[in-house]
């Protein structure tokens, strides 16, 4: 492809832009000169493929540069000096970090676990790297048939359980299911072949249904005056429909969203009207009703979902929303345009709200993450379950939304606000009623969490936290007051300790009481919490068991 043929294809760059990535291309195409990929093509339609993918979700110009030059300094003789002199500390930075974290695999060897390291670091002081590397992922997942059966499956595996992963908490969901889809194909080639066959049966028998509904809803829209951009229908993705079918048993019949009709209109008070209109129509679901636009997913994804008994009974799904939602729901955090580095805005932009507070605490799990006492096998999985398991979303006092693992419990929920209430952290509130520190949280809990300034974390709180930011939190405060006794990730219950909780009538003299019964059997208490309640308090003590001679 020449400099003017690739040109044509970035029409909402300006001229100085097309000059500084034309430089780009020059260097690439110069660099990757003579080299060849797997499947006998020029080596540099590969760099010119993903960085025209970073123009096209809208990233800037030095980012798109960054996306041609990707592979240079690992594959060719071009090295950062030379990148620095042409292009500056931005794109230097970029190019750096996306050689570093070039390689991850499922495997967790020590290079692996390095360059997982680099990346989720990397992420945290610029997120463009993640997206020019889930970009790479994506046109290395369209060419793959180049490769043997055996790199196919390996690299897959990947995809489905790292790259797809990150291009979902990102919330760039038509990123993620390009990638789920391409990497099931070789993953599970039985199972990609078995929801094919299946699903192309029961297209036929959709798409006729759909024909009968959509004409319905566009006149009852058009009836309120609701302005209509745009009503078509969604098919599920393969991959997501293969998962939904296993926790389903494989019953076709409990999957009510195979083909949803997603309809965008005007204004988030459009997005409501459309709602009742559809509820007048037909009867809603009960508990099937979603609003992820008053309270959006971590992800940034607003839309409102529901789902009805429609025509004939049928069950089906519709999706509202306005056209800035749905460029957020297929882009994620690309729609926004607002990155971050090293605490300074990049190009004049900043990461907006806290939609993607994850991402700037990435850098918080990683310092926290005690690499020095961790296997290998730790640090992928720990990311695995902090970054990547199904999620909570939990309520702040004050309507905030935290989002946490699912499992995560209030230890977690303070942690993630901030270290100094985990550290001091004496009780909890789950939707106003007190709640045990290892109660587990449940998506809408709100949560409050009680300080004392005298209450430090004791060593028991490490088999109740489930995220690996509370644990290397609490392991540091343990260091700090000297009483970790030589605990590791996952050897936490190398002194054993039991917790009892005393639940009676509250009157004067109740602790004084419970202490006599501990002390008349020589137990010792190593700590102790008191939640306060009107009638019945309840009394954490957490002792030493008594061992047999």
């Amino acid at each position: 492809m020449t400099w003017e043929e690739y040109k044509k294809q970035l029409p909402q760059y300006t001229d100085e832009d097309l000059k500084f990535i034309e430089s780009g291309f020059e260097l690439a195409s110069l660099s990757h000169q003579g080299q060849k990929r797997a499947s006998g093509e020029e080596y540099i339609i590969h760099p010119i493929e993903v960085s025209l993918k970073t123009a096209e979700i809208g990233l800037d110009a030095k980012a798109v540069t960054a996306a041609l030059l990707h592979d240079t300094v690992e594959d060719t003789s071009t090295d950062l000096k030379t990148v620095k002199k042409k292009f500056g500390d931005e794109v230097t930075f970029l190019v750096n970090a996306l050689t570093k974290v070039n390689v991850i695999h499922l495997q967790s060897d020590e290079k692996t676990v390095e360059s997982a390291r680099k990346m989720f670091l990397a992420i945290s002081r610029d997120i463009r790297v993640v997206i020019i590397k889930l970009l790479d992922r994506l046109h290395n997942m369209q060419t793959i048939s180049a490769l043997p059966e055996r790199d196919r499956k390996r690299i897959s595996l990947e995809t489905l359980e790292i790259y797809a992963p990150l291009a979902d908490r990102l919330g760039m969901g038509e990123l993620k299911a390009k990638l789920e889809d391409l990497a099931f194909q070789y993953a599970y080639p039985e199972e990609y072949e078995y929801i094919q066959k299946e699903l192309k049966e029961k297209m036929s028998q959709r798409e006729k249904y759909l024909e009968k509904i959509i004409p319905i809803v566009e006149k009852e829209l058009i009836k309120e005056k609701i302005k209509i951009i745009d009503i078509h229908s969604r098919t599920k993705h393969y991959y997501s429909l293969w998962k939904k079918l296993l926790r389903y048993n494989m019953d076709w019949n409990l999957i009510t969203d195979l083909i949803a009709i997603r309809i965008i209109v005007g204004s988030i008070e459009s997005c409501y009207a459309t709602l009742g209109v559809i509820h007048k129509l037909w009867r809603p679901l009960p508990g099937r009703i979603k609003d992820y636009i008053a309270l959006p997913k971590q992800n940034g994804y607003q839309s409102l979902h529901t789902t009805v008994f429609c025509v004939e009974s049928n069950i089906t799904e519709f999706q509202i929303r306005t056209p800035e939602m749905h460029n957020k729901a297929e882009c994620g955090i690309a729609a926004h345009w607002a990155w971050e580095m090293e605490g300074k805005p990049v190009s004049g932009t900043k990461l907006q709200s806290s939609k993607f507070h994850w991402v700037k605490q990435l850098r918080e799990w990683h310092s926290a993450f005690d690499k020095n006492t961790s296997s290998d096998k730790s640090f992928l999985e720990s990311l695995k379950i902090d970054f990547f398991k199904d999620r909570v979303f939990i309520l702040t006092p004050k309507g905030d939304v935290v989002d946490l693992p699912a499992g995560a419990t209030p230890i977690d929920f303070a942690y993630n606000i901030h270290s100094e209430i985990g550290d001091h952290m004496a009780g909890a509130k789950v939707n106003n009623r007190i709640a045990p520190f290892d109660h587990q949280l449940v998506s809408g809990d709100i949560v409050e969490i009680i300080t004392q300034k005298n209450k430090k974390p004791n060593t028991e709180w490490l088999n109740v936290a489930k995220t690996s930011l509370a644990k290397g939190h609490i392991r540091s405060a343990l260091k700090k007051e000297g009483h970790l006794f030589g605990l590791f990730p996952g050897k936490e219950k190398i002194e054993q300790k039991t917790e009892i909780i005393v639940i009676a009538r509250d009157r004067v003299g109740l602790l004084k009481d419970i202490s006599e019964v501990f002390s008349s059997n020589h137990i010792n208490i190593q700590d102790f919490s008191v939640e306060k309640d009107a009638n019945y308090p309840r009394v954490h003590i957490i002792f030493k068991p008594k061992h047999k001679e």
